[in-house]
């Protein structure tokens, strides 16, 4: 399941020529990864209580369009799993027009607090702990 929130981009983020600036490209993608998990019942606290914590591995982030102060954006987030410690990341942020403005992907896990690893089975882990694990999966 491909999981959004909606962001309007404010006069703060811009560079100088006006764009979005190219760093909270990826604040956007982290807002929309911790509302992904908040929606599934596992906000940070919970996280926290069990001892383990999500953490990003690798980002690329490929521009397509610029952004520009006032445009609203929809930032999507999907967890792609697949038999290891880690697994994939897709986010798109998407105008309101339906155009691709940029691309985010990335490896991440779950890391185990105590032990400071990464926990076997990642999606096994947040689904037991979830409210709505449905949410957490691609």
């Amino acid at each position: 399941m491909t999981f959004s929130v909606d962001v309007t981009v404010r006069g703060y983020e811009l560079d100088t020529q006006g764009h979005l600036n190219q760093a909270v490209y990826l604040q956007y993608a982290e807002h929309a990864r911790w509302e992904l998990l908040r929606a599934a019942g596992l906000p940070q606290e919970k996280l926290l209580a069990d001892g383990i914590g999500p953490v990003q591995l690798e980002v690329t982030v490929k521009y397509r369009r610029e952004l520009r102060g006032g445009e609203k954006v929809r930032v999507t987030c999907r967890f792609d799993y697949g038999t290891g410690k880690t697994f994939t990341l897709a986010q798109q942020v998407i105008k309101e027009d339906g155009t691709v403005a940029a691309e985010i992907t990335g490896v991440a896990g779950v890391l185990d607090l105590t032990e400071r690893r990464l926990v076997p089975d990642p999606q096994g882990r947040l689904a037991a702990l979830a409210g709505n694990p449905d949410l957490l999966t691609g």
